[in-house]
């Protein structure tokens, strides 16, 4: 009884206190202050955008326009991922945001899963994953039949670089397969929703493959010189002739000679 007429005085107090008429303005909630922080971390990231909309460090699909740039750091930023990681790791693709391979491999491994390349060929690739603390693994397999079947290999990059884009494509699947609550909406990979490979490297096997464990060593053949492993790493600061653009990431080859990610 004694609270309730604290409560009432306290009312009244409050009443007493505004212009005839005006009622109390209520106290903000846990979303309202969750909004304005947002709010106030979207106007520094706009203005972060438009000072770097004309640099280099832009890539080409985000040049010039601060208000992609700006979309794209939030995103990023709820990813885990840094102002200048994000413009290397996120293409803007007829409007939809999608990271590129490299990096939805990176923000998964970051929370902890488990991916690993099995094997890669240029007509084969196999990738598995395990959510964090779990002992079961899940595994994906993207052959050039598939993409055959899809009408993928009708498209530029995968005429010139089949191995990378099947690494690709088995990297989304996986990902959405072991966790996809990491992705935060951004399910695809860029190379999914263009056909464009960015800055991958990908060994001719990958260690974890049977054949590369068990196959005999390769005998020299007399006469003929030893043929170095080609790579193949794209940029768009020069756009190619058929019209795709892709940004320039020379450090962001994430498949090394021995295969760690």
């Amino acid at each position: 009884m004694s609270s309730e007429i604290a409560t009432r005085d306290e009312q009244q107090t409050v009443a007493a206190a505004l212009p005839t008429g005006q009622l109390p303005v209520p106290a903000p909630t846990a979303g309202t202050t969750a909004l304005m922080a947002w709010a106030q971390e979207a106007d520094l990231a706009y203005q972060m955008a438009q000072k770097l909309a004309a640099t280099s460090f832009v890539p080409q699909s985000l040049r010039g326009k601060p208000g992609d740039i700006a979309a794209a750091i939030l995103a990023g930023s709820e990813l885990g991922l840094k102002p200048m990681a994000t413009l290397k790791s996120i293409d803007i693709i007829q409007g939809t945001p999608a990271l590129r391979a490299h990096a939805m491999r990176a923000v998964v491994q970051q929370q902890g899963h488990d991916i690993e390349l099995v094997e890669s060929r240029p007509d084969y690739c196999k990738m598995r994953g395990r959510r964090r603390g779990s002992d079961t693994w899940q595994s994906v397999e993207w052959t050039i039949q598939r993409a055959v079947q899809m009408k993928l290999t009708e498209k530029a990059e995968w005429k010139k670089q089949p191995q990378n884009m099947l690494v690709a494509r088995a990297t989304g699947e996986l990902c959405r397969l072991i966790a996809s609550d990491a992705l935060h909406g951004m399910a695809y990979v860029s190379e999914e929703l263009e056909g464009t490979v960015h800055g991958e490297v990908v060994p001719a096997r990958a260690p974890l493959a049977v054949a590369a464990l068990t196959a005999p060593p390769e005998q020299p053949v007399p006469g003929a010189q030893a043929a170095e492993t080609a790579h193949t790493v794209s940029r768009d600061d020069q756009p190619p002739a058929d019209g795709w653009d892709q940004d320039a990431i020379d450090d962001s080859a994430d498949w090394t000679e021995d295969g760690a990610a």
